[in-house]
């Protein structure tokens, strides 16, 4: 593996992560702090979605634009990336969620303070992460997670299988419609993190940003299950794929 040419690939899962999370914690950063009166639930969806549409575009020409570490080992167990970049390209991902959180938690620094006065609580990290409604239980949020996740990796490996059909430049725009229809059907449990750097990068911007540890131990410590379910979750539906479809195509 040259360095060279995983530097490059790094620098690419970063910078897509970062164009994606920071649209999407964007969008729900002005509807928490404007009380609701920019932005809605719908835009909320429809933004995350374009969020991973030119987060992808952006990244795309260099790896494919995993931007997730649940695409990442997908591909992996898939055996269409080697072993090796699974962790490096989590790390990146990771850290562009981090910076780009960072960027988001700048920008409306002011709106922060003029809504909680600099005191701050879950009420506004939930902008930064993913945390279950609170009638949902462990198991219940697991399932969730890995579900959404399935459901993620399972139309990716449609959409990026030219035996299948051929989105060409169109498939960043599949995926981010995939994203949204995602977030309409199943965001209501845990907010539809499905994506282990998405929230994990964030969540530690949030630690370390004024909100403490409680971004940790917050119902019942949930931080694992938006980071484990999506890494069940995602090679699951590559495998469902390739069981009941792709194999077919094979000669």
């Amino acid at each position: 593996m040259e360095s060279g040419t995983l530097r490059r690939e790094l620098l690419a899962e970063f910078l897509g992560t970062f164009v994606l999370y920071s649209f999407g914690a964007g969008v729900v950063a002005q509807n928490v702090l404007s009380r609701g009166a920019n932005g809605s639930y719908l835009a909320i969806n429809l933004a995350w979605g374009m969020a991973v549409t030119m987060g992808i575009y952006v990244a795309a020409g260099v790896t494919g634009a995993h931007l997730n570490p649940a695409v990442t080992l997908a591909l992996a167990v898939r055996r269409q990336l080697p072993w090796g970049k699974v962790l490096p390209y989590s790390l990146a991902q990771t850290g562009g969620a981090f910076v780009a959180a960072a960027a988001v938690l700048l920008v409306y620094r002011e709106a922060f303070t003029a809504f909680d006065g600099g005191n701050r609580g879950m009420e506004t990290a939930g902008i930064f992460a993913t945390y279950p409604q609170p009638f949902l239980s462990t198991g219940g949020a697991l399932l969730d997670q890995i579900f959404g996740t399935m459901l993620l990796l399972l139309v990716i490996s449609a959409i990026g299988d030219s035996r299948n059909n051929s989105t060409g430049n169109l498939a960043p725009v599949a995926v981010g419609m995939l994203v949204m229809a995602i977030g309409m059907a199943f965001g209501f449990n845990a907010g539809y993190a499905i994506n282990p750097a998405r929230d994990l990068g964030p969540r530690l911007l949030t630690a370390v940003g004024g909100w403490g540890s409680q971004v940790f131990t917050a119902n019942q410590y949930y931080f694992w299950v938006p980071i484990i379910g999506p890494l069940i979750g995602g090679p699951l539906g590559a495998i469902l794929y390739e069981k009941f479809v792709g194999r077919f195509f094979r000669h």
